[in-house]
């Protein structure tokens, strides 16, 4: 019916749908045009060059998906209207970085992460529970998430080959847009996190990054 708000059910069937989406389909995106559309590379890559292309674009692709499911599992748990549209909005950003990570991918010659239906149940529950306790905690988890991200986009920028343009453009805009979302999720109540959770967050995305780089 038309006006009716939205139970916890639907946002977890609508949770549900955007899993199978993000893991095994087409994520909805939204109207945002590629950045590397018509970017070509700059001379031929070596073999070894295309290689560690692949693999860093696997490690970004694995990344969104656990950034998706993150925002998902927040936005099911958050108290606030508000902070669950900002959640869902960010999430739909995402899957645009999703969509060109996985399109650089495949002009790569190689595959995403065999392991992303785990990158996403692991991610959904961590979402879940910083949703759960409370919206300034997790507001503020999404910040001290996108400043990491922000960290790895930009070393993987230095160790892209000179060559590859089409994925240093993906990586520029995405480094933007997650800067940003830090940015809005402090401005919307976001505390600052404690020092032994930013450290945790950290060995944990090392793990993810380093098996999804092989895997």
């Amino acid at each position: 019916m038309e006006g009716r708000r939205l139970s916890r059910l639907d946002y977890a069937i609508t949770n549900f749908d955007s899993a199978l989406r993000t893991v095994f389909g087409e994520p909805q995106v939204t109207e945002r045009a590629n950045p590397a559309a018509g970017i070509v590379e700059e001379g031929p890559m070596s073999e070894e060059d295309q290689r560690l292309s692949g693999c860093l674009m696997r490690v970004n692709h694995a990344g969104e998906i656990a950034a998706q499911a993150l925002y998902q599992g927040q936005a099911l748990t958050a108290h606030l209207a508000e902070v669950r549209k900002a959640m869902e909005g960010a999430a739909r950003e995402e899957n645009d970085h999703l969509a060109w990570c996985k399109q650089r991918v495949k002009e790569l010659g190689t595959h995403t992460s065999y392991l992303n239906p785990f990158w996403y149940t692991g991610s959904f529950a961590i979402g879940t529970l910083a949703g759960v306790a409370g919206d300034k905690w997790s507001l503020g988890f999404v910040a001290e998430t996108e400043r990491q991200v922000v960290k790895h986009l930009e070393r993987h920028l230095e160790r892209l080959p000179d060559q590859d343009a089409p994925s240093r453009v993906i990586l520029g805009q995405m480094r933007k847009d997650e800067a940003r979302h830090a940015t809005v999720a402090l401005e919307s109540g976001g505390v600052e996190l404690p020092t032994p959770i930013r450290a945790l967050m950290g060995v944990v995305s090392k793990v993810m990054t380093r098996t999804a780089y092989w895997i």
